[in-house]
């Protein structure tokens, strides 16, 4: 297959010319640079510890020399959650610079239209209503959230470029409702549902084995083409609904694709790890002030994604000596100050 590179080195041509990738060099260097973040941080993960581990002893865990302890602790303990990690801040950077280059508003994301929220309670009224177990919990999280989503979209759906203030007005509404009826069914609940419940709630890596990390790795190999593949898609339709169809993108098509696949990105996610909040909204803003240019950027949020989980979770088992955090609690946080500075920014950028 011919492969080569076009005069000024930005678009990738395949297949003699039938297939074309537009590529930029500040965009592939941050995505290198993030990549190896990732992995200075996961190392940091697996050797660090109560036990610890030489990085020597990791790589020979890794090929399958390592001794019993440290075999143990690394493949079956260590390196799940650091898998599991990347996977769902992966899948949730991606889902976040999906959903804000659709609504066309910074605060789109999975968390602040309702997405998150639908999930809590499915999830919540399997425990306390139906006393269900892991797996039927996770089903009801994913259905709380698809079906919230398309209820925000029903709601604020129409045309013009208020859309996505729409979205994202009505999201926060439906999750102010979503919320109370969580906290009503934790009232109602057992001292040991309503403990199950509240630990889900707010997102953990800490039980994260490997039946939970490979479901998630499938639902992104599907997943993951379909969003980037869109993403050429995304940036002309941030350029107008008319001037997508003009340039021949089948808008309702393209939407209703990219909408169930970083939806089914956040369900995926929501339904391992439990609704962790913030990653989805601040992944795509923290990436695209690296790469300095406009456009989806679905490929660095998601490196962006999975490096804010992995670093978020290594805090949290490490800020405090002896005892886990949820990296839920970490996240949120982190995530609160991170929007707080970004509605300041927007309003100074108001007034000037």
């Amino acid at each position: 297959m011919p492969l080569f590179v076009v005069p000024r080195g930005r678009v990738l041509r395949l297949g003699g010319g039938r297939i074309s990738l537009r590529w930029h060099s500040r965009t592939t260097l941050v995505c290198l640079l993030l990549a190896a973040a990732c992995v200075v941080v996961g190392a940091a993960g697996l050797t660090t510890g109560t036990y610890q581990v030489p990085l020597s002893g990791v790589l020979a865990c890794l090929l399958g020399h390592g001794s019993g302890a440290d075999s143990f602790i690394v493949m079956n303990l260590r390196l799940p959650r650091l898998v599991g990690a990347l996977l769902a801040g992966g899948a949730l950077g991606m889902s976040g610079a999906v959903f804000q280059s659709m609504s066309r508003n910074p605060l789109g994301s999975p968390d602040i239209v309702g997405f998150t929220s639908g999930a809590a309670s499915g999830a919540v009224v399997q425990i306390v209503l139906f006393h269900g177990g892991p797996y039927a919990t996770a089903l009801a999280a994913i259905g709380g959230g698809l079906v919230t989503a398309l209820a925000v979209g029903l709601l604020a759906a129409g045309r013009g470029a208020a859309v996505g203030h729409r979205v994202v007005l009505v999201g926060i509404g439906v999750s102010a409702m979503l919320t109370s009826l969580t906290a009503y069914l934790l009232t109602r609940a057992s001292l040991y549902e309503a403990q199950d419940a509240q630990i889900w709630l707010i997102g953990s890596l800490n039980s994260v084995t490997w039946s939970v990390v490979t479901p998630l790795a499938v639902a992104l190999a599907v997943l993951t083409p379909v969003t980037v593949l869109g993403a050429r898609a995304l940036s002309w339709l941030e350029l107008g609904e008319d001037t997508a169809r003009g340039l021949g993108v089948p808008v309702g098509r393209t939407r209703l694709v990219l909408g169930i696949a970083a939806t089914a990105l956040a369900a995926a996610t929501t339904a391992a790890v439990g609704p962790i909040t913030f990653v989805a909204l601040a992944a795509p803003h923290l990436c695209r002030s690296l790469v300095r240019s406009s456009g989806p950027l679905v490929v660095p949020a998601g490196l962006m994604g999975a490096l804010l989980l992995a670093a978020s979770d290594f805090a949290a088992q490490r800020v405090l000596p002896g005892t886990e955090l949820p990296v839920g609690a970490v996240t949120g946080v982190l995530g609160g100050l991170f929007l707080c500075r970004l509605l300041v920014a927007r309003r100074k950028a108001g007034r000037a």
